[in-house]
């Protein structure tokens, strides 16, 4: 009997696809940093103290520990489009819209028209998947605050939850949250490959001018801390 011919891994779930996407990530995602800027009314102007105060509030300095859950570590999921983002500790239910590269090769935002809309680049990972999946909102526009006014507010060990089109939730916890000044933006710390599942959420911080825009990122970097399956009653932290 003639030996079996084993089959070939599909391109989209091998090693070699998984490096280039992170290549591809790092190098298209550097352009995040410089949109915040047209379009934005902005909560204050340069060198006013509240735009300040927003961007560098609690959660702003310095880096807490959590504590490991017990139970076993959870595994990467397979790939599934995000349906709905939550903060609970920050108030944050947004639903999710993917964002791919336009024709100059920079990452789309969320609509101006949808303030409340989170962005997720289609790109990279899906939220719980193995890599640094990035997600992306407006922090205000001109109708207002946006859904992620209150992002830098965030503390570690709080909870973001990413609710995927497969019905389970990729439950991360916050490992730190920095703002970064747009010119000295480390795009190697930001987006560098991971081997777990991880997220990082950015919007806009630090001082706004209506020349230039604001003059800093706030980042919140998370890991996955645990998957819940559909039915499972949600976090309240």
């Amino acid at each position: 009997m003639a030996p079996r011919r084993r089959r070939r891994r599909p391109w989209h779930r091998t090693r070699a696809y998984r490096l280039t996407r992170t290549a591809l990530l790092v190098t298209v995602l550097v352009t995040v940093v410089h949109r915040c800027g047209g379009g934005h009314l902005g909560p204050g102007r340069a060198g006013d103290s509240g735009a300040m105060a927003a961007a560098h509030g609690a959660g702003a300095a310095g880096e807490q520990s959590c504590e490991t859950p017990p139970g076993p570590v959870p595994r990467p999921l397979p790939r599934s489009r995000p349906t709905s983002f939550r903060v609970p500790s920050l108030g944050i239910d947004a639903p999710i819209t993917a964002l791919r590269l336009d024709k100059a090769g920079e990452l789309e935002t969320p609509p101006m028209d949808r303030p409340k809309l989170v962005g997720w680049y289609e790109g990279g990972p899906t939220p719980g998947e193995s890599g640094t999946a990035i997600a992306v909102g407006h922090r205000d526009t001109l109708t207002g605050p946006a859904v992620f006014a209150g992002l830098a507010q965030v503390k570690p060990c709080k909870v973001i939850e990413v609710k995927r089109a497969d019905g389970r939730t990729a439950v991360y916890s916050v490992d730190r949250m920095k703002v970064y000044d747009k010119a000295s933006f480390p795009d190697k710390e930001v987006y560098a490959p991971a081997r777990r599942p991880e997220l990082r959420v950015l919007t806009c911080g630090g001082l706004y001018s209506r020349r230039t825009g604001y003059t800093s990122n706030v980042v919140v970097f998370a890991h996955l801390a645990a998957v819940r399956d559909p039915g499972t009653a949600t976090a309240g932290r």
